[in-house]
């Protein structure tokens, strides 16, 4: 059996509660559903960061904070970022489009 085929009969399951950190990359048909629905959900379900990263152009990345139950945003780049939560990360946000060679 090959190893996609064992993922799509049991695929890996994680509590909410041991989310750290959820990222969506955004496609046309996703749209709303990660900026409107998955925040109110995630944010339901106590993740404490949710970031949402859009690739059209220019690409940006959205960084959010779980603050008393609601998401604050704590970035909204183009470019490059140091982000503290939920571990000390940097991220280039323009580099996730780029073509290598």
């Amino acid at each position: 059996m090959t190893y996609n085929k064992l993922a799509e009969q049991s695929p890996a399951r994680v509590d909410a509660e041991d989310i750290l950190l959820a990222v969506e990359i955004v496609s046309p048909g996703s749209r709303k559903q990660d900026r409107i629905l998955k925040l109110a959900e995630y944010a339901e379900a106590g993740i404490p960061s949710y970031w949402v990263v859009e690739l059209d152009e220019p690409a940006t990345l959205t960084a959010y904070l779980l603050v008393d139950g609601y998401y604050e945003i704590v970035a909204q780049v183009t470019g490059s970022v140091l982000l503290s939560e939920p571990a000390p990360v940097s991220v280039d946000v323009r580099t996730l489009t780029a073509r290598r060679r």
